[in-house]
């Protein structure tokens, strides 16, 4: 999911001896991650698996969603034992013990599940052919929202759970006052490309990423957006702030960091190409991952440390 993070309690992880994982990378094309608290982590595996931290990457424990359809996209922890994850063919599938053991959920459509935010017991769902669905008990059920619109929505991002926003393809923006009872076509001049990614650091400022370098600002909580120079002109798939207010966009051979508010922008290469899709951050640290691999923000802030393949020797099945 999407970039927010919720907090709660500390949940304590059991781990038992390696089963049946391959240790191999490849089997696990990481889609997202929730960070419920700031020492534990869900990053999940489009195959139907979740892969779980408590002592900042050290050590993982595997649980898998035996019945996961098809491919797996976004995932969201109300805390740390309730958890949401969506993907193709309108799956939805819950937890409620700490991803241990996952139950379906009836969507009510047929089509792919891009990305989930919950905000307490309320949450929403995006997906293609302007699919966005909405539950207001934690995800036991959920119904589909008017959008007005028939291309596909690839993120969201709700301030509170009035105030929302949803992107997606050819420039598409949706925006909503009453949690999503109504929502409303934005038009943003230049967003012709797609859009991967939206993200409120404050109630006032927003930003917007997508194809071809584009990123899109506003300072009056969306009333006017301005297009802003990226630098860069390949895929921007998704940004964030981190505590200390710098700003994230992701690429594929690394970032992009601002250090004054999002007014200038630079590359900030990684040792390896990770593919990057996601940011993400807790109260505290910031997490970036692609399919391939996860770096955790470290040192003064602008560093990143690679953890370590959770399917390595160290991640062991949990069943408990």
């Amino acid at each position: 999911m999407s970039s927010i993070i919720r907090m709660g309690k500390l949940l304590a992880l059991a781990l038992v001896p390696l089963v049946t994982f391959a240790a191999d990378e490849r089997s696990c094309n990481m889609r997202d991650a929730a960070l419920p608290t700031n020492s534990i982590t869900y990053v999940l595996c489009e195959q139907g698996l979740v892969l779980v931290t408590n002592d900042e990457g050290a050590t993982w424990a595997q649980r898998k969603i035996a019945n996961a359809p098809g491919a797996l996209r976004a995932i969201a922890f109300l805390d740390v034992n309730r958890g949401v994850t969506v993907g193709d063919g309108g799956a939805i599938l819950a937890t409620d013990d700490a991803g241990r053991t996952w139950q379906a959920r009836k969507s009510g459509t047929t089509e792919n599940l891009t990305d989930i935010q919950m905000l307490g017991e309320q949450g929403w769902v995006a997906g293609y052919a302007g699919v966005i669905l909405h539950t207001a008990d934690s995800g036991k059920t959920w119904s589909r929202q008017k959008t007005g619109v028939a291309l596909s929505l690839e993120a969201l991002f709700f301030l509170d759970a009035q105030n929302g926003w949803a992107v997606g393809w050819a420039g598409t923006v949706l925006h909503t006052v009453d949690g999503g009872n109504k929502w409303q076509a934005v038009k943003i001049p230049g967003a012709t490309w797609s859009l991967s990614s939206i993200t409120f650091p404050d109630a006032k400022s927003g930003w917007i990423v997508g194809f071809a370098g584009q990123l899109f600002r506003t300072k009056d909580g969306g009333a006017t957006w301005e297009a802003k120079k990226s630098g860069f002109s390949g895929w921007l798939t998704s940004i964030g702030f981190d505590a200390a207010n710098r700003g994230w966009i992701t690429t594929d051979n690394g970032f992009l960091l601002s250090e004054d508010g999002g007014e200038t922008w630079r590359p900030q290469p990684t040792e390896s190409q990770f593919f990057l899709n996601k940011i993400l951050r807790a109260t505290g640290t910031a997490w970036a991952l692609g399919p391939f691999g996860m770096l955790k923000q470290t040192g003064a802030g602008t560093q990143w440390k690679k953890i370590v393949n959770p399917l390595s020797s160290n991640a062991v099945e949990d069943s408990k």
